[in-house]
């Protein structure tokens, strides 16, 4: 019962476990954080593949147990939406920076967000999620899924769905489908250039009312939507990432902009 509170789905499937190392393609080199390695399903082939290994698990029974276990491995225990991130990930050294995790369902959103912190510097990150939560990675404007998840990741991230997994694949089996997605940490170079807070604000005021046009739903915020060339009788659903941006920076220089 415990265990299902946090959310937890232990990942049983040796097929599924295969396709997930075939898409790491782990290499010596590798720094990888595991976030919620559970029964250690995925953690024992990860230390054997990677060069290190600091898993993040909530529970002290697992974490216990995984220390046991796997004495090469550096189990933390604690929770991932609290602890430091960036320190553990600093533990690399001259190592590649990965993260990995079958992320419990009720904090996957709010985790993938932190991770996007600019102190939580990784190169790419693989996550088993509700199959819901990787098609709003993923998602296109338009689509009913896209959202303030889909603009953010987009911004800072290039993401692939890679497969989706049955609930069978699982212990407990969790009622809904899953899905395996990679989030490819973008170069500054490649990524448009936005203070992050002001385009997090942007995108969280406009999803919060996304059922209202543009000049509705960003009343608060100081656009001016000839500048821009953005219909404000639009929706944000229909928004690239790009316009997004655009509103954002120009909402920062009317606000800088002396009256």
């Amino acid at each position: 019962m415990k265990r299902r509170a946090l959310g937890q789905h232990f990942l049983t499937d040796a097929a599924a476990i295969e396709r997930i190392f075939a898409a790491l393609d782990l290499d010596p080199s590798d720094h990888v954080l595991e976030i919620g390695p559970g029964a250690g399903a995925l953690t024992a082939r990860l230390v054997r593949e990677a060069g290190s290994v600091v898993a993040v698990e909530v529970d002290r029974d697992l974490a216990a147990s995984l220390r046991a276990q796997l004495p090469n491995a550096d189990i933390v225990c604690a929770d991932a939406l609290e602890v430091d991130l960036g320190g553990l990930l600093g533990r690399a050294g001259k190592r590649r920076r990965r993260v990995v995790g079958n992320l419990p369902y009720n904090i996957a959103s709010p985790l993938i967000h932190r991770l996007f912190d600019d102190d939580v510097v990784a190169e790419d990150m693989h996550f088993m999620v509700q199959a819901e939560v990787a098609r709003r990675l993923a998602a296109a404007p338009g689509s009913k899924t896209y959202g303030r998840l889909s603009v953010i990741a987009q911004w800072h991230c290039r993401i692939q769905l890679l497969f989706e997994v049955g609930s069978g694949s699982f212990s407990p089996p969790p009622k809904v489908r899953s899905a395996f997605v990679r989030l490819k940490r973008r170069p500054l170079s490649d990524r448009l250039d936005c203070e992050s807070a002001a385009l997090d604000r942007v995108v969280r005021i406009a999803f919060g009312r996304r059922r209202k046009t543009l000049a509705n739903a960003l009343e608060s915020v100081p656009v001016d939507w000839t500048a821009l060339h953005i219909d404000p009788k639009d929706r944000p659903e229909n928004l690239s990432v790009a316009d997004f941006v655009a509103i954002a920076k120009g909402s920062t220089a009317n606000v800088a902009r002396p009256s």
